[in-house]
């Protein structure tokens, strides 16, 4: 992983190169500027943050002033502004995870890594950060792994989960209760039937 005093230039590899022209191809003539967030993205995906270099990049790239491409950045949560560890550990904190406990999720999450808020483990593998919704508020508490979603947590399962990741296992993401997807706890409990064009003539 990338780390501040060695991110002094950046370029895409050949392949994200590609990507970024197929990515910039999408937009109409003039408004190629409106690519900047998924080649942050994917530049990201490639050294894990998203640098001045970085920054500087994509603005010539785009014919973009840096400090448009900056706001950006600096906007959105999803784009790391230093570098993370190999797995970027983010716990949602927001009303409807605090209600269904997240501050035991937060707690447990910092005693199984050994780190606060912001901090990244002496190894470098994992990088803790406490965020806004995450958009999964029907199955809170829930937290986020680089790109999965890990949900209907209580201390002991965001420790299974932490630790399964420790080891190098994948763990089972979505609901970590039994639920299917974002359906009632239990299972439906109306319209369990289904009637319509079963009936005889």
């Amino acid at each position: 992983m990338s780390n501040e005093t060695e991110m002094t230039s950046f370029a895409f590899t050949p392949e994200n190169l590609e990507l970024a022209k197929k990515i910039i191809a999408k937009y109409p003539a003039g408004r190629q500027q409106s690519a900047v967030m998924p080649l942050l993205d994917l530049a990201q995906r490639q050294v894990g943050w998203t640098s001045i270099a970085v920054i500087e990049a994509i603005a010539e790239m785009l014919e973009m002033a840096p400090i448009r491409v900056q706001e950006v950045v600096t906007f959105y949560t999803m784009y790391n502004q230093r570098p993370v560890g190999k797995f970027h550990v983010q716990v949602c904190t927001n009303i409807c995870c605090l209600l269904r406990g997240s501050d035991g999720v937060g707690d447990t999450a910092k005693q199984v890594l050994g780190v606060e808020w912001g901090e990244t483990t002496a190894d470098g593998l994992f990088t803790l950060s406490e965020v806004e919704c995450l958009g999964a508020c029907v199955n809170a508490p829930m937290m986020q792994v680089n790109d999965d979603y890990y949900e209907d947590l209580t201390p002991d399962t965001t420790k299974a989960v932490l630790d399964a990741l420790k080891r190098g296992d994948t763990p089972k993401v979505g609901p970590q209760n039994g639920r299917q997807f974002s359906a009632p706890e239990g299972g439906p409990t109306t319209l369990t039937e289904l009637t319509f064009g079963t009936e005889k003539a």
